[in-house]
C-alpha cells in the first residue's frame, strides 16, 4: 500500500453484500497524481465498488476515505447520517464522474445541460465549460441524443474539469468506442494528471487502454482485491507459457495458473520466477492485462498484494 500522505482514496475492509454476491473485506489505494486502472470480469464487483465510493449505496463495513476523509456511509443515526451525508456532498464537489451512460436528458441541449447541472457546484466555470466543448468540437446548440458515444463521454469530462474535480472516477467510458475516439479520451485523461495533484479511478474491460495509460491496476476477482499495485509490477510478475501435450510433466502442470489442454498442446500462465522450472521447449511470451485476468479466472489468484 501506499503511504497515506499521497492517497486520494483509501478503501480499508469494505464490505457489501447483495443477494448471493458480495464485497470481501476489500482494501486497495488510488495514490494522487496517477491514473489507477480497475480491472476484472464481469460480475467481478467493480460497479459494486465505484457506487459505494460514491455513496450511492451504503457499504455493510469497513472504511472508505476521500480526500483524508472518511465517505463511508452505513446504517447509523439520523443525526450521524444528515451530517455525513453534509460532508460526502463537500467532497463530492471535487469528484467528476464520468460512466458508461451520462444521466443527461435526451433532448436537452449542451447548454440545457450546463444550466441543469452548474447549481450544483459551487466552483462551476460557465467559460471553462464552454471552451472544453469548443476544444471538443462539441455544438452547445446540440442535443444529446444527436451525440456519439464519444462525444457523449467527452461532454461528462467536459462538466467534470469544468467544476474543478481533483478526483475522475470513470466506468466503462470507452466501451463501444473506436479506436481514434478511445485514444482521445486517453489522451485527455493523461493531461488530467499532469499536474501531479489530482487522479483518475478507471475501469474498463478494454485493458489495452489501460497498458497505454494507467501507473497502478487494482484488479478484482468475485469480491476479493486480487492485486493492487504497480500496473508494470504485474506485468512484469507473470508470463504467458504455451507447449505441446506433451511438454510438462505433473509437477511442472503445477506451477501454470490458469492451465488449458488442448488437442496441440496447453496455454496459462506462470509466475516469472518460476519460468526457469520449465523445460526448454515451451514458448514463454510477454503476458497481456487482458490475458491475466482470463488465466486468473480460472480460479487462482494472487496472493501478494503490491
Amino acid at each position: 500500500m501506499n503511504d497515506i500522505s499521497n492517497n486520494i482514496l483509501e478503501v480499508r475492509n469494505v464490505n457489501k453484500k447483495y443477494g448471493l454476491f458480495s464485497l470481501n473485506g476489500i482494501s486497495f489505494d488510488v495514490p494522487r497524481g496517477y491514473i489507477t486502472g480497475f480491472i476484472g470480469p464481469n460480475g467481478a464487483g467493480k460497479t459494486t465498488t465505484i457506487k459505494s465510493i460514491l455513496n450511492v449505496i451504503n457499504i455493510d463495513g469497513g472504511n472508505i476515505s476521500l480526500f483524508g476523509q472518511d465517505n463511508s456511509q452505513t446504517h447509523t443515526t439520523d443525526s450521524a447520517q444528515r451530517t455525513g451525508v453534509q460532508r460526502v456532498a463537500a467532497q463530492n464537489e471535487r469528484i467528476g464522474t464520468v460512466m458508461d451512460t451520462p444521466l443527461f436528458i435526451d433532448d436537452w441541449t449542451l447548454n440545457d445541460t450546463e444550466r441543469a447541472i452548474s447549481p450544483f457546484y459551487a466552483n462551476w466555470d460557465k467559460n471553462k465549460f464552454s471552451g472544453l466543448l469548443k476544444s471538443f468540437n462539441l455544438d452547445p446548440k446540440k442535443k444529446v441524443k444527436d451525440l456519439s458515444r464519444g462525444m457523449k463521454v467527452k461532454l461528462q469530462i467536459a462538466a467534470a474539469l469544468s467544476h474543478d474535480a481533483e478526483f475522475l472516477i470513470l466506468d466503462e467510458p470507452t466501451s463501444g468506442l473506436d479506436p481514434v475516439a478511445r485514444d482521445e479520451i486517453c489522451d485527455l485523461l493523461r493531461g488530467f494528471i499532469c499536474d501531479e495533484q489530482k487522479s483518475v479511478f478507471f475501469s474498463t474491460h478494454i485493458t489495452s487502454d489501460l497498458e497505454k495509460t494507467a501507473d497502478y491496476i487494482t484488479f478484482i476477482l468475485n469480491g476479493n482485491i486480487v492485486y493492487s499495485g504497480s500496473k508494470d509490477a504485474l506485468l512484469e510478475k507473470y508470463m504467458r507459457v504455451t507447449g505441446g501435450p506433451d511438454d510438462l510433466n505433473s509437477g511442472q502442470m503445477e506451477n501454470i495458473i490458469g492451465y488449458r489442454g488442448h488437442g496441440s498442446g496447453f496455454e496459462g500462465m506462470i509466475e516469472t520466477a518460476n519460468a526457469a522450472l520449465l523445460p526448454r521447449g515451451v514458448l514463454i511470451e510477454n503476458i497481456s492485462l487482458e490475458e491475466i485476468i482470463i488465466f486468473m479466472n480460472k480460479g487462482v489468484k494472487i496472493h501478494e498484494q503490491g
